[in-house]
């Protein structure tokens, strides 16, 4: 049998089998409902009396259609890592105060400090247009996999021609990009993209529509908004006001443009109405967003490599967020200045702890381990399935341990000497340069449009702050690095760069780099561009950390593809062994839908957490000495006088947050969380502290979704912030 032959063979079956087992877990879906990250289209799939014996009182075609209106045109992914709703019909949108932060740091002045003094537009007018701010709506999605497995089939008749494997790739290639340009024409102004799921055993084409007018419209102080700061960051009980408001603007035919005062808001007439009524324990709840990432087909070799990689960063991360911390204290205007530095560091640098720690906890490893010992032995009874998926989890063991090494060492570089912002300064003057095609030393026109593109870089630097991150980053390197990646030929007198000279060489290194001001840099690329360029001190470390990375990166970019090959084969495994259970694909920050309940949980024994918390814990938390539990006096008084409205639960109490049992992780923050109506009950913001492991594992009984009750939303841009205007553009539902 040639070897042609043989690839027919094992592709057919391949494609029989995961076609069989696809289906056969779509239909047994509703088994763990409160368990997935749905695929939109999936959930047509549901049984609507499963989704009703839920609590849900929608249909599925009223949650995703692909061509009429439903829930998901009034959700976007907002700035690419978050998702945000529309909840007027002149476009609208709230998302979470973390994932409008830094845009709204880098609006602020010390004249106009909106991220810590908050701001509110009373007007259109008011509105402030947002650099580099864009919002994505899904138009539809639709599978694409058997138009190429028949294209695939099709092909796999021609065995005899030369390089046939190639060929059948370069065939199923033709068909998608068929595909691809048949959507475009389809769909003007629309972007067209094929994205694989499942470890790349499906692909579907998405369709979506980018807006990027969009102006700011209003958030509460930093104070409110992220209210409990790190220390409370994954953590229940919650008081976070934690929102933000944006509008979108469109052309008058209301297509998306770039910014003029030509522009319009966007109009919709379906917006998510807004329910005041509160929630109970048991109440159905659904959230509609963009999860990030996702870890559940990963094996134990790969998930003990992610623990591992983590550790080096949490560890390099204390470094610099102390000492950033330190300054932030010390300055008001260092805190400005790194404020969204701050967050968006320390964010990732505690959940990766809390993860370790559930990880040991909850024995993740051991139950891994365990899993694919039984998924092994249910492979090895039969020799066509051991044929396919067999050596999976051996082959991706034996990626992995040989990638480990080179990538724990980029991890490294990147979280040590590449976070030194000098550093940081070079490279993007490298990348701007190549960005430009500037060849040589720059003209003057380049060199301005160069320069300007570092401004804003520069406008939140504190070179102070930078000399001793340097220090302190660069040690911590040197110590941790093996002996082949240290740091050497660093330029003067500086040929090793060895604990007991450090001191020495960050000392020369800025009073000596052009890098350490914007002015600075500006006077020397127009005296001499060639020795900037190429001796510059900054240059100079940037060139040797290139020489590290570009040293190390095929060690890792050369197994990745036999990596992907047993990935794609494990994955195709797990469908076929798990076929009578629910199977939704990794996160990849594609719409995703997750239904379930409002849930209290109980973390330990004797503890129970109840599911909603109050303005009591805001009055009970302040601490005048901690920033990060500082409350304005303002909202305190308020919160004392206890005139809360129409957001005043049934027990005469202002209810700030809430807990569902839905499954997300990072994306989802700002996600619409809906009642069985379809109506806006809060925003999602976080995860708790004893799921951390949610990523990897769902944990039923302790995995909860804190979520802002948009009671304290609303009663915050009311009274907190006057902006009457904005609570009269809202469409509330009926009681």
């Amino acid at each position: 049998m040639d070897k042609n032959t043989i690839f027919v063979k094992i592709i057919t079956s391949f494609m029989k089998k995961f076609i069989a087992l696809l289906a056969a877990a779509l239909v047994a879906m509703s088994a763990f409902a409160d368990e997935g990250m749905w695929l939109l289209p999936l959930i047509q799939k549901l049984n609507k009396s499963d989704l009703n014996k839920a609590g849900c009182k929608v249909s599925p075609a009223e949650i995703y259609h692909a061509s009429k209106s439903s829930l998901k045109d009034a959700v976007v992914q907002f700035g690419g890592g978050c998702t945000a709703e529309v909840i007027s019909s002149e476009g609208l949108l709230v998302t979470n105060h973390h994932c409008g932060y830094g845009y709204i740091q880098a609006m602020s002045t010390k004249d106009n400090n909106y991220l810590m003094n908050g701001y509110w537009a009373l007007s259109r007018e008011d509105e402030i247009p947002v650099r580099d701010l864009k919002v994505t709506f899904l138009k539809y999605m639709e599978d694409i996999t058997p138009d190429l497995d028949k294209v695939q089939k099709k092909a796999m008749k021609n065995r005899k021609l030369k390089n046939f494997p190639e060929k059948i790739l370069q065939e199923v290639q033709k068909k998608q990009d068929q595909l691809v340009m048949e959507a475009r024409k389809n769909n003007e102004n629309c972007d067209v993209d094929v994205v694989s799921f499942y470890n790349d055993n499906v692909k579907y084409l998405i369709v979506t529509k980018t807006y990027t007018d969009i102006r700011f419209v209003g958030a509460p102080p930093a104070s409110v908004g992220k209210f409990g700061g790190e220390t409370d960051n994954w953590m229940w009980p919650r008081h976070t006001g934690d929102f933000s408001m944006f509008r979108i603007y469109a052309s008058p035919s209301n297509e998306p443009a770039e910014f003029s005062p030509e522009n319009v808001p966007y109009r919709t007439e379906n917006p998510l109405k807004i329910s005041l009524h509160g929630v109970k324990e048991g109440d159905y709840a659904m959230i509609l967003g963009y999860p990030g990432r996702t870890q559940r087909y990963q094996t134990a070799a790969q998930l003990e490599q992610m623990i591992a990689n983590n550790r080096i960063r949490i560890n390099a991360r204390t470094v610099r967020q102390d000492l950033m911390w330190k300054a932030m204290i010390e300055n008001p205007d260092v805190r400005l200045k790194y404020a969204s530095k701050y967050a968006g560091s320390a964010n990732g640098w505690k959940k990766w702890q809390g993860e370790e720690l559930s990880f040991k906890k909850l024995d993740i490893i051991g139950r891994q381990q365990k899993k694919e010992e039984t998924f092994s032995a249910w492979a090895a009874l039969d020799p066509a399935k051991q044929n396919l998926y067999g050596s999976s989890i051996s082959q991706i063991e034996e990626a992995v341990n040989s990638m480990s090494a080179p990538y724990n060492a980029l991890t490294l570089l990147s979280e040590a000497p590449m976070r030194v912002e000098l550093v940081g300064f070079a490279a993007s003057l490298r990348r701007e340069l190549e960005k430009n095609r500037v060849k040589g030393a720059p003209s003057a026109e380049e060199r301005e449009k160069v320069l300007l593109a570092l401004e804003d870089a520069y406008r939140d630097y504190y070179e102070p702050l930078d000399r001793d991150e340097a220090m302190a980053l660069l040690m911590f390197y040197q110590m941790n690095a093996d002996e082949e990646n240290l740091l050497k030929n660093l330029g003067g007198e500086f040929d090793t760069l060895e604990s007991l000279n450090i001191s020495e060489y960050v000392d020369w290194l800025f009073s000596t780099s052009a890098f350490t001001s914007h002015d600075k840099l500006a006077s020397a690329l127009k005296a001499d561009p060639n020795a900037v360029l190429n001796n510059d001190p900054a240059i100079v470390l940037l060139k040797r950390i290139s020489e590290i990375a570009e040293r190390l990166s095929p060690k890792v970019n050369g197994v990745r593809t036999k990596l992907a090959a047993a990935s794609k084969s494990y994955a195709a495994g797990l469908l076929e062994w798990q076929k009578g259970k629910a199977m939704y694909p990794d996160a990849n920050f594609t719409m995703r839908f997750t239904y379930g309940h409002v849930r209290s949980y109980s973390p330990r024994d004797a503890v129970i957490y109840k599911y909603f918390s109050t303005h009591n814990g805001i009055l009970e938390k302040e601490n005048p000495e901690d920033p990060e539990f500082e409350v304005p006096e303002t909202l305190k008084d308020l919160l004392k006088s206890r005139e809360f409205g129409q957001y005043s639960d049934v027990d005469g109490q202002l209810h700030t947050c809430f807990l569902t049992d839905n499954d997300i992780t990072g994306g989802n923050s700002g996600s619409p969380v809906l009642n069985a109506r379809g109506e806006l009950i809060g925003l999602a913001f976080d995860g708790n502290w004893e799921s951390m492991s949610s990523d990897v594992m769902f944990e039923p009984n302790l995995q909860r979704t804190i979520c802002v009750d948009i009671r304290y939303v609303l009663f915050l841009v009311e009274k907190l912030g006057g902006a009457t205007n904005i609570i009269n553009e809202i469409s509330f539902s009926a009681k």
